[in-house]
């Protein structure tokens, strides 16, 4: 099952009558091949545990965790670097809802198409890339504060999180303190805050801390540090528990939180590369089952996308997961050519440079700020950075 579902979203493969081809002719992975009817593998998909899934899916990250640790050519953003030099580990927070297009099974031809089919909660390393946690709500409409308990339970002391705006809650903000866990969030809009200390107060930034809270049980008052960065003529606002500018400093924590996208990029693989936009079964084991096998592709290939970055001295991000997604086809025609062995060596090599797995670099490299009380001559527009040549970074860190 786990190579059937794994083809499913390699493949693309339209449905479970095709897969029944494959597997009578050809096999699959590492499946070889054997007859079964097609109404036998349809009802497979909709009772087969997911927890199964699951198991396997939560097995393997210890295992591509490990696999990380042991690339060491692959440079890190130096935003990260500055921050694990203060924190153990740097999650990304966030949640998804899922659609139901139910196309996969002729037994669900009749059910209504684009219903709303659940929402994900899911936790990403932002170092790793990789997952550490993913729950499942039935209900889409669920708020995103439904799983704060969730996330109490699996946060250590020395984690910094990057949380999206749904977690805007003073109450789960405390409880994270409480447990000596940090966080970055967004400021909203009409927030009522009170100043207690100005750190730095510029024509591009302002770094304080603030009181916000009424004081009630809903809105208990918090102590948090309010960074604005001004670009143009916006200013862009973010709100610490990590209240000593020393500790992180306010560039840090922009570029930081801008880094909470790579959560969404992770969302537009899943759902839209690997099609889990698009549900093969309007059950709930099934959904879960498709969620499962799902992100076990997207750990392997986040893994492999590593291991490339690493092997061609890159960043992560210099890397496309969609055109490596989409160049598996080709390295799966050279090897049973018997022209390739190594999928990694494959994608790195010179001659397949045209597959697009390197993006094109679009910004030139820039240095990150990393003082914790920046000066900023007026006059000055600078969002985030400034040139690498004109500010040394004064940490001592290399990226």
């Amino acid at each position: 099952m786990v190579a059937a579902v794994l083809t499913l979203l390699w493949r693309d493969v339209a449905g479970v009558t095709e897969l029944t081809r494959m597997l009578a002719r050809d096999g699959f992975l590492w499946c070889s091949p054997k007859s079964v009817s097609q109404q036998a593998l349809s009802q497979r998909f909709l009772t087969f545990p997911a927890r199964l899934f699951e198991k396997v899916f939560k097995d393997l990250l210890p295992h591509l965790k490990a696999a990380w640790y042991t690339r060491t050519s692959r440079p890190i953003p130096e935003c990260v670097q500055f921050t694990l030099s203060r924190f153990e580990r740097i999650w990304i927070v966030d949640c998804s809802t899922l659609e139901a297009l139910f196309r996969k099974l002729s037994s669900l031809e009749d059910v209504p198409s684009g219903q709303l089919a659940g929402k994900m909660g899911t936790v990403i390393d932002l170092m790793t890339r990789l997952p550490v946690e993913i729950w499942f709500q039935e209900n889409p409409r669920v708020s995103d504060t439904k799983f704060e308990e969730d996330i109490l339970k699996i946060v250590t002391a020395k984690t910094l999180l990057l949380l999206d705006r749904g977690f805007y809650h003073f109450r789960f903000w405390l409880n994270l303190v409480e447990q000596k866990v940090d966080f970055v969030t967004r400021l909203k809009k009409g927030a009522s805050i009170q100043v207690e200390q100005v750190f730095t107060d510029s024509y591009a930034l302002r770094d304080r801390r603030v009181r916000l809270g009424s004081g009630t049980k809903k809105t208990p008052f918090i102590t948090l540090r309010l960074i604005e960065v001004r670009s143009g003529k916006t200013w862009h606002s973010y709100l610490t528990s990590v209240l000593d500018p020393t500790l992180l400093p306010p560039y840090v924590v922009a570029d930081l939180y801008r880094r909470r996208w790579r959560i969404e990029d992770a969302f537009n693989t899943v759902k839209r590369l690997l099609g889990l936009s698009y549900l093969w079964t309007g059950s709930l084991n099934g959904i879960q089952l498709q969620i499962w096998g799902t992100w076990l592709f997207y750990a392997v290939l986040v893994d492999l996308g590593d291991a490339v970055a690493d092997e061609l001295s890159l960043p992560f991000d210099s890397i496309s997961l969609e055109m490596i997604y989409r160049g598996l086809y080709h390295f799966s025609v050279a090897h049973q050519k018997g022209q390739a062995t190594d999928p990694v060596q494959y994608f790195a090599a010179k001659e397949n440079q045209d597959l697009g797995i390197v993006k094109q670099q679009r910004k030139p490299k820039i240095k990150l700020i990393v003082a914790p009380f920046p000066e900023q001559q007026r006059g000055s527009d600078q969002f985030f950075f400034q040139a690498s040549s004109q500010i040394p970074l004064t940490t001592g860190i290399q990226s």
